[in-house]
Formats: C-alpha cells, sequence, structure tokens
C-alpha cells in the first residue's frame, strides 16, 4: 500500500487525473500535459496544506473545537493550535475503499463511524468521472445513517494553478459578500466585497493580495461548459499560460492563495462548500441532515 493508500488513473481526451484513496484525493490533474491543480506525489508525499482532499463531515473550521447541536455540546479534536479551531472534518486522513472504477471514473466510498465529539454515523461517497470536454467532474454525498438528526457540510480542497506563482495570475470570481474573520480565523461578519476590498467581479491581479476567506451570494445559472450548468465559476488565468476554471453549486466558497511554506503561493485553493465555516456553531438548521436524507456538492475542474 502507498502512502495514501490505493491510486488510481484516469484518463479522457486531453485530461489525465490521479486520485487517492486516502481522503478520496485528487493528486493531479492535468490537460494536454498542463497542470490544472498543485499536484502531489500520492504514493510518498501527503500533500501540504489538504492539497486536493475531501472534507467532511465538515468544510473548513469548527471554531474553537467545540458545538452545540440538538442541545448538546460536542468537543472535537483541535488540529490548528494556531486558532483553537478543529479543522476540515474527520475524513481527509482516512482510508475510503474504491467502490468502482473504469478508465475515465473513479467510486470512493467511506462509512465513517460517530465519534465522541461527532456521534452522528454517515455513509461518504466521493464520485470522480473525467470527460473529454467538460474535464473533471466529481460529486460528493453524505447520507445520514443515523437515528437522529446530524449535522453535516462538505467541501473539496484542490489547489488551482497555471504553473506560475499566482502573483503573476488573474483571479475572477462573482460573489456579493464575504465573510469576515478575527485573528483566531473566527467568523466576525458579512461585508459587501467591494467594502471589503475583495471584489473579484472580473479578473484581478493577485499580485501581492493574500486572500484566505468564504465567499456567499454566488452567481446562479451559468455553465461549466457542455451540458454541464452549474452556479458559479472561478478562474486562475494566466496572459501566456492558458487559464483553470472550477464550477460548482454550492453556495459558500473558500478562496485561500497558498500563503504557507512550501506551497509559496503556487496555487489559489477554491473549495466549494455546502455550508459556510463554522456552520455548526453560527448555522446549524443548514447543516441538519435528517435520518436518511443525502447532502451532495458538484463541482467541476475544466481548462480554458
Amino acid at each position: 500500500m502507498s502512502l495514501n493508500g490505493s491510486i488510481v488513473t484516469l484518463s479522457a481526451g486531453e485530461y489525465r487525473a490521479t486520485l487517492a484513496a486516502s481522503g478520496a484525493s485528487l493528486a493531479s490533474l492535468t490537460y494536454a500535459g498542463r497542470d490544472l491543480v498543485l499536484p502531489f506525489d500520492a504514493a510518498s508525499d501527503l500533500g501540504l496544506g489538504y492539497l486536493g482532499r475531501t472534507l467532511a463531515p465538515w468544510p473548513n473550521r469548527i471554531s474553537d473545537a467545540s458545538y452545540s447541536f440538538d442541545g448538546e455540546t460536542y468537543s472535537v479534536p483541535c488540529n490548528e493550535p494556531t486558532t483553537g479551531a478543529a479543522l476540515h472534518g474527520l475524513a481527509s486522513w482516512v482510508n475510503w475503499t474504491v467502490a468502482g472504477r473504469s478508465d475515465d471514473s473513479v467510486t470512493f466510498a467511506l462509512d465513517l463511524p460517530g465519534s465522541p465529539g461527532y456521534p452522528f454515523p454517515l455513509e461518504l461517497r466521493a464520485v470522480y468521472r473525467l470527460d473529454a470536454d467538460l474535464g473533471l467532474v466529481a460529486h460528493l454525498g453524505a447520507t445520514n445513517i443515523g437515528a437522529v438528526d446530524a449535522p453535516v457540510g462538505l467541501s473539496t480542497h484542490p489547489y488551482l494553478t497555471c504553473g506560475v506563482p499566482v502573483d503573476e495570475c488573474s483571479f475572477e470570481l462573482r460573489a456579493d459578500e464575504v465573510l469576515l474573520t478575527d485573528e483566531r480565523m473566527r467568523p466576525a461578519g458579512l461585508a459587501s466585497v467591494g467594502e471589503a476590498g475583495f471584489d473579484f467581479g472580473r479578473p484581478t491581479s493577485l499580485s501581492g493580495r493574500r486572500v484566505d476567506h468564504a465567499f456567499t451570494g454566488l452567481p446562479e445559472g451559468q455553465s461549466a461548459g457542455g451540458n454541464l450548468c452549474l452556479a458559479w465559476e472561478a478562474v486562475l488565468a494566466h496572459p501566456d499560460l492558458g487559464a483553470v476554471a472550477l464550477a460548482s453549486d454550492a453556495p459558500w466558497v473558500q478562496a485561500f492563495t497558498g500563503d504557507v511554506p512550501g506551497l509559496d503561493r503556487g496555487g489559489v485553493a477554491v473549495e466549494p462548500m455546502t455550508c459556510p465555516p463554522d456552520a455548526f456553531n453560527s448555522h446549524p438548521d443548514d447543516v441538519r441532515l435528517a435520518p436518511g436524507d443525502v447532502r451532495v456538492l458538484t463541482y467541476s475542474i475544466r481548462a480554458l
């Protein structure tokens, strides 16, 4: 077994992808040999900054690693000491099962049992498909297989790249509002993107700009190419090296310019999320999933 469990390669047209069972992770995605996401060697490397990993049953952070749900208070492991938060859920470093595969698709499955801080069993699925025209199309799903309502959020953590530092690139993401945070990354209220200085409604240079924020008020009804219609699209572009787009139907998206050693601003994490950061505390009704119900996140990544 590799460091990240089973490794699967997919191909369709000019697209190639490598997926790993640990975290149901996207380890690489190329078009005509050009990297569309920051890659890592799944056989021998864990990848920095949650590269390509599936985030469940919560994305982003639970502030202070504690939340209340239906009158009970739970503590989950703090894995971000600098903020005191519980970051990116419980499934990112777990070995999922390869439930099905073909030349252009793979399905990963994980039955996540209850635990002291999260006593809610879930059935998780991650389906990746390559299409010669659409690029990578992914569907993440969570089914509540327990007897009571559960708080559930989903996301993914690819870093879009043009193969050069993001300071040489432009970024475009149409959104109305951005979530401001305090010094410990705890939500501090919504602001209009214009007032907060995070308006990427048209291609905007990232030179010298640091972004690590969640956005909402996203467009509806855009096309992600072909017959795939998703609500919004984020685009990272370079004038000479091409562009890459991530599209999704999620109501929230986190953008992060990779400002950590090792990543060195080599890509922009674009993380579509079914709920806002710290939703287990701030938006419990938005994450509530009844027994037997399913929550799904769909997204695509393609070359432009």
